[in-house]
């Protein structure tokens, strides 16, 4: 096989593994494509365009999730936007535009930044950026409340976290779950909010990278990369969710940031 493809092939399936874990699955995969000599701008393009492929895991395995929330939209009404299920529908529309906004700002000044960097620079940031993500989980790993229902503040901060988890390193899960466990949710109900959210801002990230770089990849190549990242990530997306509440995975963004840094500095 080209070697081109079984790259394709193992990011895939690395994105459908780390995509469900707080440890950046975008950070890791660009620190993976860079040290094989691609550029800082093609591989947090690639990077994004892989949450196509977890976007649709998560779609299939949310779909129950998703009928309700899709049942409860002719029945919204703003007086009562924050009332019961109708609370979710919500959350999710807020934070779906709020981290669309954030976003597109961070991935627009993304690449104009990474654009100058070397190889090594590129690396060290994703791994500071990872180092971060550790540490804000180690500061909400312990935060356990009794709230059920999101609300307006929730929404917009959680839209905000998203919105900013665009850079490499910085984890997606890791920011959400951790920003819901801070405002007084509980572990369930931080992950399943979290995934749920991810879906929309999965697919415009991935759309909003092929649409400014096109990847510089065969579409042979994206097909493998994104098949193998859906397949992965709906069958490990189970299973690695029951992980994340039994490992400190703030540990792991720490290990990983570290070795990036240390990495990075030697090739610098």
């Amino acid at each position: 096989m080209d070697r081109s493809l079984l790259v394709a092939l193992a990011v895939g399936v690395l994105q459908g593994i780390f995509e469900w874990l707080p440890i950046s699955s975008e950070g890791n995969i660009t620190i993976v494509l860079s040290a094989l000599g691609r550029s800082p701008e093609e591989v947090v393009a690639f990077a994004l365009f892989l949450h196509l492929g977890t976007a649709l895991s998560a779609t299939v395995y949310y779909r129950g999730d998703i009928w309700d929330v899709l049942t409860l939209l002719p029945e919204w009404r703003p007086n009562h936007a924050f009332d019961g299920e109708q609370a979710t529908v919500t959350f999710l529309a807020i934070g779906t535009l709020v981290s669309g906004v954030v976003g597109v700002t961070a991935y627009i000044t993304l690449v104009d930044a990474f654009s100058a960097l070397t190889g090594g620079v590129f690396i060290a940031l994703v791994g500071v950026l990872l180092v971060l993500t550790g540490v804000f989980q180690y500061l909400s790993r312990d935060l356990v409340g009794g709230r059920t229902t999101p609300d307006g503040l929730d929404a917009v901060l959680v839209g905000i976290a998203q919105g900013v988890a665009i850079l490499p390193g910085i984890s997606r899960s890791g920011m959400t779950t951790g920003t819901l466990l801070l405002r007084g949710h509980e572990g369930p109900q931080a992950f399943r909010l979290s995934f749920l959210l991810a879906i929309p801002a999965s697919v415009g990230g991935g759309l909003l990278a092929y649409a400014d770089t096109g990847l510089d990849v065969t579409y042979l190549a994206a097909a493998i990369a994104l098949g193998a990242a859906a397949v992965v990530g709906y069958a490990t997306i189970g299973a690695l969710m029951r992980v994340v509440d039994e490992l400190p995975f703030w540990s792991v963004c720490v290990g990983l940031g570290v070795l990036a840094v240390l990495g990075g500095v030697l090739v610098i």
